[in-house]
């Protein structure tokens, strides 16, 4: 009877520590609006193909890239001067860091790294690093991974600034 009961108590406790576990996935989930590491805007992101390129900022902006994630900061940019095409560059979430604090504004020359993607029939950009001059650089995502850095820890963030 001891031993029935000990092994009922145990699978219980079991099960209470998963339903605890997906919980708390599910509310960092949520608490991330759609921007959390593996998420469906996450694997959109291929660091294996990885391309840059030099622009200049036509607008600095707001969005919500896929329908139920929070708003995230974005870039309208384009090549050339003369182009009448624009790229839209997608950046980070509004709550990691919002439009004024990135530190890039209309007219700046950047050079943008990060990865193609197709989301909701539109190619976009999504960054991993942006370059302005020779002392400006916003780092977003880990270029070995595609990991963003609003999912990293600040010892994380911090290691990851140090080898810089």
């Amino acid at each position: 009877m001891k031993l029935a009961f000990a092994f009922s108590v145990a699978v219980l406790s079991m099960v209470t520590l998963q339903v605890v576990n997906t919980s708390a996935s599910e509310a960092m989930a949520k608490k991330m609006g759609g921007w959390e590491k593996g998420g469906a805007y996450d694997k959109a992101y291929n660091p294996s193909e990885l391309e840059q390129f030099r622009a200049t900022v036509v607008k600095v902006t707001t969005l919500v890239p896929m329908p139920g994630m929070a708003p995230g900061v974005a870039l309208v940019v384009k090549e050339a001067e003369e182009d009448d095409e624009t790229i839209l560059v997608h950046v980070c979430p509004e709550w990691y860091m919002d439009g004024k604090g990135i530190g890039i504004r209309k007219g700046d020359r950047l050079k943008i790294r990060g990865s193609w993607a197709e989301i909701d029939g539109k190619d976009i950009f999504m960054a991993s690093k942006i370059k302005r001059g020779d002392y400006f650089v916003l780092k977003v995502r880990l270029t070995k991974d595609g990991t963003p850095f609003w999912t990293l820890s600040p010892e994380e963030i911090a290691r990851e600034q140090a080898t810089e």
